[in-house]
């Protein structure tokens, strides 16, 4: 049976792959450029983050690191929803990349409540 930690670290390097592959996709009009170099940082900051937190020294460390996991998935999904808005992309397109951003949002938030009670 696979570990939370290595479900986490699967999940959060197929999300990378996927932005990548979007980002691969998107017009070369500059605003898609623009919109989706942004997702291409934070989209593949999240598994990186995850891996130092699950290298963390400390308790507090580890917490802290599952925080800029946080943050660069709530950056995503403005960036997911501005290209979804201005129809860089049809929505339809981007609509399964949101709700994984939606969920790895839900499972980070409930680690760290998880984290910091224990």
């Amino acid at each position: 049976m696979q570990s939370a930690k290595d479900n986490f670290s699967e999940r959060t390097k197929d999300y990378a792959r996927r932005v990548i592959r979007l980002y691969s996709a998107l017009p070369k009009a500059a605003v898609a450029q623009v919109l989706g170099h942004q997702l291409l940082r934070s989209g593949t900051s999240v598994g990186a983050n995850y891996r130092e937190a699950s290298r963390a020294r400390s308790k507090p460390e580890f917490i802290s690191k599952l925080g800029d996991s946080l943050k660069e998935l709530g950056e995503s999904e403005y960036w997911l929803e501005l290209l979804s808005e201005e129809k860089v992309l049809p929505p339809s397109r981007l609509q399964p990349l949101l709700q994984e951003t939606s969920e790895l949002i839900a499972l980070f938030v409930a680690s760290i409540k998880t984290a910091r009670s224990h």
